[in-house]
């Protein structure tokens, strides 16, 4: 069995790559209220941190979810998990889309030499456990269960039990591993609100939603708010929308109605604009986390920022 946070001396990369903290962040304003009053034109892009925001402390689980495809959940999963692995958390990030398996294909998992892989599938259909299911990447704190296209297996097949299988895999892993587990999991959602959306927030302490600042975006969320209430009130009554990230955010008219839109939707959630960036588009083809392929660029300095208001730790991201 691979001990969480490490992997098989056959097949750890000679020297995994070290995620770098960031030289000079350019850090958003962070308030607990926006003006109303003022122009956009005079807007700049600000946290809203709502007075009964809390950062939460490890070890703590996040589903990134958003039922349109292109908001960003990859990118915000891989950004968030570079962070707060650069900071000294042990992280682990859950493949669990099965239509193009991103994050698999971005953060290639490290095989051991004559193992048959494991998946994502394979826990739900108890053919492993989620340690046996995690596998190192080449970057440093950063570990991967994949997936690929035999997870949506679980949608039809529908395992006993697949609503809660992840959450009880997540808890039996921790306590199985002790001071060892995993301080942070990140679960990549699919594009949908299937089973496996579910499970992943029934397995979730917070959900974190990318939202990209599009009209299109923006008419899904009804559906999404509402997953979002039914699994609080049916199985997964401490979860909390932890944040909302406005992606490919620009300076407009419409990002700031879009952001008082979803600050009343979620008034317990951080709402958290994440600037427009070329370079976030150009890094998976890199194989590379955006704070890897160009550190310098905004995005990076904004998804840090979101980590350290997330998760609070001494010395972590600020």
């Amino acid at each position: 069995m691979t001990t969480p946070g490490t992997a098989p001396s056959d097949s750890t990369p000679e020297a995994r790559i070290a995620l770098p903290p960031l030289v000079s962040p350019q850090r958003l304003e962070v308030v607990s209220a926006w003006d109303a009053d003022a122009p956009y034109q005079a807007w700049r892009p600000q946290i809203l941190a709502p007075a009964t925001f809390r950062s939460a402390a490890p070890p703590r689980v996040y589903a990134v979810v958003n039922q349109k495809g292109g908001a960003g959940k990859t990118t915000t999963t891989v950004e968030l998990a570079a962070a707060w692995a650069a900071a000294g958390l042990r992280v682990r990030v859950v493949d669990a889309d099965p239509q193009e398996a991103a994050l698999s294909a971005w953060l290639r998992p490290v095989y051991p030499d004559g193992a048959e892989p494991r998946s994502l599938r394979s826990v739900f259909f108890d053919e492993c456990t989620l340690a046996e299911a995690t596998y190192p990447t080449q970057f440093a704190g950063v570990d991967i269960v994949p997936s690929g296209s035999d997870l949506a297996r679980v949608e039809y097949e529908r395992p006993i039990g697949a609503e809660q299988a992840l959450a009880d895999a997540v808890a039996q892993d921790a306590e199985t591993a002790g001071d060892q587990a995993y301080e942070v999991t990140l679960i990549d959602g699919a594009p949908s609100l299937g089973l496996v959306t579910v499970a992943a927030l029934t397995a979730a302490d917070e959900a974190i939603v990318p939202l990209k600042v599009g009209g299109l975006d923006v008419m899904g969320m009804n559906s999404l708010h509402k997953t979002l209430r039914r699994v609080q009130r049916k199985t997964n009554p401490k979860l909390v929308v932890g944040a909302v990230l406005l992606t490919a955010w620009d300076r407009s008219g419409f990002a700031r109605d879009l952001a008082a839109h979803v600050s009343g939707d979620y008034p317990e959630a951080a709402i958290v604009p994440i600037r427009r960036s070329i370079r976030a588009a150009e890094a998976p083809a890199s194989g590379q986390p955006v704070r890897v392929y160009a550190p310098e660029a905004n995005v990076v300095s904004d998804y840090d920022q979101a980590a350290g208001l997330l998760l609070a730790r001494e010395g972590a991201v600020a």
